[in-house]
């Protein structure tokens, strides 16, 4: 990993007009040292995209450490419904992980001014993530996936209705949901359903990345913790193996479905090593 500056990165927020509502996004930068440090060609910026029941203020630590490792800016936003976006009406459509990279990244590129970016997603973010690759071959540098759904399997759906029962009946757990969504418990619940009831759906059990991969071209690192309750290693073999383009896997002992959070640095060290050794090929 190359040293880069090791400043607190700032942040500035902004505002998202789509036709569907307003989306809330966030930036993460590190700001150079003098003008003559500044690149005449900035690195691409990663966009990341959070999971089923994420938001911007949940990917916690790991922006600013993924700023820090890098040197780049790093792009965040909460999908429609999500943390302090506009609210949505009605169940995601069985087509919404594809949706992310027709309905909210042009949007986002445009408020922000993003040229080349790294995708970056967490969980079925990962899938949007992939699917904005595969839909912008060539401004997309490389995709990262972590703890990313290649598909529908057993595992991921006993994980689901697992999390789906300590949910039942808890006045506490959608208040702790809430918090993060609105500050209301019937955004809280609508999350909730928009996760638990689309994954179970009998006719979401098709769902595959294999499509999608098959367009992606840039190179893929997928990372996956070998504990992971929704998804066994052979999520992200899938994902290495559908794709177009050069890809790795690593498995991260002892961690599970949320590396990130547990560690928010080594993760974003490893991110780095992995865009330091594309540079240098």
């Amino acid at each position: 990993m190359e040293d880069h500056d090791t400043a607190i990165p700032t942040q500035q927020d902004a505002w998202i007009d789509t036709p569907a509502g307003r989306l809330f996004s966030r930036r993460w930068s590190v700001a150079a040292a003098a003008p003559e440090a500044v690149p005449s060609s900035p690195p691409a910026s990663f966009v990341l995209f959070h999971d089923s029941l994420g938001c911007v203020d949940l990917w916690r630590d790991f922006p600013a450490a993924l700023c820090q490792a890098t040197g780049r800016d790093v792009i965040a936003y909460d999908r429609l419904g999500f943390g302090r976006s506009d609210a949505r009406a009605g169940l995601p459509s069985p087509g919404f992980v594809a949706e992310e990279a027709e309905r909210s990244l042009p949007a986002l590129r445009a408020q922000w001014g993003v040229g080349h970016f790294v995708a970056l997603g967490h969980s079925v973010g990962g899938g949007m993530a992939a699917h904005c690759a595969a839909a912008s071959p060539g401004d997309c540098e490389a995709l990262v996936t972590i703890a990313a759904q290649a598909c529908v399997e057993a595992r991921t759906l006993q994980g689901i209705r697992e999390a789906e029962a300590q949910f039942d009946g808890s006045a506490e757990q959608i208040a702790r949901l809430a918090r993060y969504h609105g500050g209301s418990p019937e955004r809280a619940r609508w999350v909730l359903s928009a996760w638990v009831d689309r994954w179970l759906d009998p006719a979401f059990a098709g769902w595959s990345l294999e499509a999608a991969m098959a367009r992606v071209t840039c190179p893929v690192l997928a990372l996956h913790g070998e504990l992971d309750e929704y998804g066994s290693p052979e999520q992200p073999a899938r994902i290495a193996r559908w794709a177009a383009g050069p890809a790795q896997v690593r498995l991260l002992p002892g961690r599970a479905h949320s590396p990130h959070r547990e560690q928010p640095a080594a993760v974003a060290a490893l991110v780095a090593d992995f865009l330091d050794g594309m540079a240098a090929e």
